[in-house]
This record gives structure tokens, C-alpha cells and sequence, in this order.
């Protein structure tokens, strides 16, 4: 009988995808989008470490005011010569 702590075991497809189990996706709390960043230690074993990306990149950044409206300030980063 399969425990907990039992490996697990899934088949690569043709296309080298692979399906990680629903306990683990629960267990490491991986949701769709999440990453999976891939690599090898020295010795040859896989490393799979869950990149999480639940939230856009400027999420925790305020918006700021330039003045004006869009129309008017939003070319003035832009040197002269490529307005």
C-alpha cells in the first residue's frame, strides 16, 4: 500500500511533458502558472524548484501622478529628435 512518503511516479509523453501528482501540487501549493525551474547537481540528480507567479511584476508598486494628462506627458522620457 502507497504512503505518503512513498516516491511517485509519472511517464513522460512523446512531447516531454510530464504531470506532477495532485498530492504534490497540493502539498507545495503549485497552481497553474506557477514555474518549474529545472536543474542537476554534480552528482546527477534532478533538482525541480516551484517558481511562483501568482501576481503580476509591478503589483506592489503604487501608481504615481506625472501631472497633466496621458496625452500630454507621456512622450516626455523621449529625446527631442524622436518625438
Amino acid at each position: 500500500m502507497a504512503t505518503e512518503k512513498a516516491p511517485k511516479e509519472t511517464k513522460v509523453s512523446d512531447r516531454g511533458m510530464v504531470t506532477i501528482p495532485a498530492d504534490l501540487r497540493r502539498r507545495l501549493d503549485i497552481k497553474a502558472g506557477d514555474k518549474l525551474r529545472w536543474d542537476v547537481d554534480d552528482e546527477g540528480n534532478l533538482l525541480v524548484e516551484v517558481v511562483k507567479q501568482r501576481y503580476g511584476a509591478f503589483d506592489d508598486f503604487e501608481p504615481v501622478s506625472m501631472g497633466g494628462g496621458g496625452s500630454e506627458t507621456h512622450d516626455l522620457g523621449l529625446p527631442l529628435g524622436l518625438l
